[in-house]
């Protein structure tokens, strides 16, 4: 049976998919996304590792990362400030052998030492634009069972708009899916078009430390980019790569509208719960007075952090930390990150707004459900 501490170390790449919503990672990356009023995307990937008992998680950030690494400090909420493995952030410079990486081979060829350094058996390599409550331990025992040298998490489930609109240009924008005959993988396909349910990839991979070495030490040699399609694709009858069928609930982010309905899918206390059934997920503590409703407010269906004053009304709304809401203003719809200021008598309909904005008394903006307006950070409107 596995131990209490799993005999794995985990990769996570927080700047995977950046490109597909440019607005919200100009101040940051996709990990550090603001998720469900109080969280960051790379919470839930940290939070369900631990939970999972592996506790050295390597996070290998490519740019935009000041506000990740402020979010994550040195891993205390996680219980990831440890002398011996814990959280390790790697920076491009950090050494004379990382640089800015353009695909996840040359990511991992910057780490190699480090990786030879190690001593546990398994590497997890990760993204972070999916929010889910995964179970390494699950992924880990069925690897372990199937025999195989490469395990890869899928979610049956159709393409999302944000990847059936790729740009064919965006070549580091990538992503599969799964021909399975049984657990095995047979194919892997790369940027598909087809339409219904699909074994779409969650880039969650499951492979021995020692083979990932040698593997990453030969495609680096020859000049190949992506991990997926240069390495893995080729090699599917050479090597036992087998699908883990992952059933929890999942939201993915690809694309501005995608962010803007999985959050408000967070309004539904089923989905809620789905997502939050199983590991306790950590973030960072923001010492915050409880929210505060001045007056005669009205709040229906909305999900407010703490730290907040509302004197207006608020309905089918997630409401991030620090936000004030004016007498008289109407809210609705729309996703309002921290220490935001809406104006007395503002309307704001179908909205994202990033932090610290301002809207001034009186101001009218409206969005729509299939094109919610966006407001950058620090605006004042």
């Amino acid at each position: 049976m596995l131990n209490n501490k799993q005999d794995a170390l985990a990769i996570i790449f927080p700047n995977s998919y950046d490109n597909e919503v440019p607005s919200l990672v100009n101040e940051r990356l996709m990990a550090s996304i603001p998720f469900a009023s109080r969280y960051r995307l790379i919470d839930f990937s940290l939070s369900a590792l631990v939970n999972s008992n592996i506790s050295n998680i390597s996070v290998i950030v490519k740019r935009n990362y000041r506000s990740l690494m402020r979010h994550l400090g040195a891993g205390r909420p996680w219980d990831l400030s440890r002398k011996n493995g814990g959280l390790n952030i790697v920076p491009p410079y950090a050494e004379k052998g990382i640089k800015v990486y353009n695909g996840r081979v040359e990511a991992l060829a910057s780490i190699l030492e480090f990786l030879k350094g190690q001593k546990e058996r398994y590497a997890f390599i990760s993204d972070s634009n999916i929010v889910c409550n995964f179970d390494y331990k699950a992924m880990l025992a069925e690897h372990m069972e199937n025999g195989a040298d490469v395990t890869i998490a899928y979610k049956n489930e159709p393409i999302p708009y944000g990847f059936m609109n790729l740009q064919q240009t965006q070549t580091t924008d990538l992503y599969y899916t799964l021909d399975l005959e049984g657990s095995r993988i047979k194919k892997i396909n790369t940027n598909s078009k087809e339409y219904g349910p699909q074994n779409l990839s969650m880039n969650i991979y499951l492979i021995e430390r020692e083979l990932l070495i040698s593997q990453i030490e030969k495609a680096y040699a020859r000049g190949d980019v992506f991990f997926e399609r240069d390495i893995l694709a080729p090699q599917l009858d050479s090597l036992k790569v087998c699908g883990y069928q992952y059933k929890g609930y999942t939201a993915r982010i690809t694309d501005i509208l995608s962010y803007f309905d999985e959050n408000m899918k967070m309004l539904k206390p089923e989905n809620l719960d789905a997502l939050f059934a199983g590991g306790n997920i950590y973030t960072t503590i923001r010492d915050d007075n409880p929210t505060r409703y001045i007056g005669n407010p009205h709040v229906k269906n909305a999900m407010i952090a703490d730290g907040c004053v509302i004197e207006g009304s608020v309905e089918n709304c997630i409401l991030f930390r620090g936000v004030h809401v004016g007498r008289g203003a109407s809210v609705k719809n729309c996703i309002i990150m921290q220490d935001t200021i809406v104006g007395g008598k503002a309307e704001l309909d179908y909205v994202i707004t990033d932090k610290e904005v301002g809207i001034r008394p009186g101001k009218v903006l409206k969005g729509d459900a299939t094109f919610p307006m966006f407001v950058p950070a620090y605006k004042h409107i």
